[in-house]
């Protein structure tokens, strides 16, 4: 099974979809689809993709209505995102309202990179913390889209919230850190329940569409992770082909959607969240 975790939706219907007043950035309205949820089920098909975990963009900030439309519409082949500002009191009671909603939203995501410390400049504070233990207790995943910067203080709250499981968005953004820092991202390596995306290639190598420039550092970030803890999430399948030359099929069979459909317990009939 091959399973996508990266896509976000934009829509053009501004009125239905508005994007929030605290959004980060706004994408540009050649972006913009009338229905971005059939054009993305159209990819799925030219790539052979089965199925995706639509990840809510940073535009609509804590509005969550285009991907709630998205898994209404295709409830068996799509599971979605979360996003919640650290500084709302109230965000981990928006985040238990909505899973309650829709139990279909499956993780909820922190942003923390330079250049990007409008969400948050600390993951020991208080909102962020009271985010994760809600995200824990819902049984989510936690989605941290962060440079390298940061892990060090990431490994210190994931030891503190020792019994949930992380996923780490496009390989830490290796191109916003240092050597020193990177390292701090390979040590994360050592914690049980954290995974790597390969994605986000595209960030920092022009090589497209495999990136194959790449591969000496994705080389590396794959053997300390491992194949059981690594999944892809965005560009071609073939990434994982790729940038996994001396890996067995199966090992590549779990990095392509293996490993997401054990860890979401997402078999070919739909998803099942225990």
């Amino acid at each position: 099974m091959t399973i996508e975790w990266n896509t976000h939706l934009f829509s053009s219907d501004v009125k239905r979809f508005p994007f929030h007043p605290r959004a980060s950035y706004r994408p540009e309205g050649a972006t913009l689809k009338a229905d971005p949820l059939a054009d993305y089920l159209e990819r799925m098909a030219q790539e052979k993709i089965d199925r995706a975990v639509i990840v809510h963009p940073e535009p609509y900030g804590d509005d969550h209505r285009v991907v709630l439309d998205a898994l209404q519409r295709e409830p068996k082949r799509l599971l979605g995102t979360c996003l919640f500002y650290p500084d709302d009191p109230d965000g981990p009671k928006k985040l238990r309202e909505l899973v309650r909603r829709e139990p279909r939203i499956i993780a909820t995501r922190f942003h923390a990179h330079r250049g990007k410390e409008e969400y948050l400049k600390s993951f020991s504070e208080k909102g962020v913390r009271a985010l994760w233990a809600a995200a824990i207790e819902l049984g989510l995943v936690v989605e941290l889209h962060i440079g390298p910067n940061y892990a060090r203080q990431v490994a210190e709250t994931i030891r503190h919230f020792h019994e949930g499981t992380v996923l780490i968005d496009h390989l830490a953004e290796p191109h916003m850190g240092t050597g020193p820092e990177f390292a701090d991202v390979l040590e994360l390596s050592r914690l049980e329940r954290v995974y790597m995306k390969l994605s986000g290639l595209s960030h920092f190598a022009t090589d497209a569409p495999l990136y194959e420039s790449a591969r000496p550092f994705t080389r590396r970030v794959i053997k300390e992770f491992g194949p059981d803890r690594v999944v892809w999430g965005a560009g071609s399948p073939a990434i994982v082909d790729a940038h996994m030359p001396d890996y067995s099929r199966a090992d590549r069979d779990k990095v392509r959607g293996g490993n997401l459909a054990k860890l979401l317990n997402w078999d070919r009939t739909g998803a099942k969240r225990s």
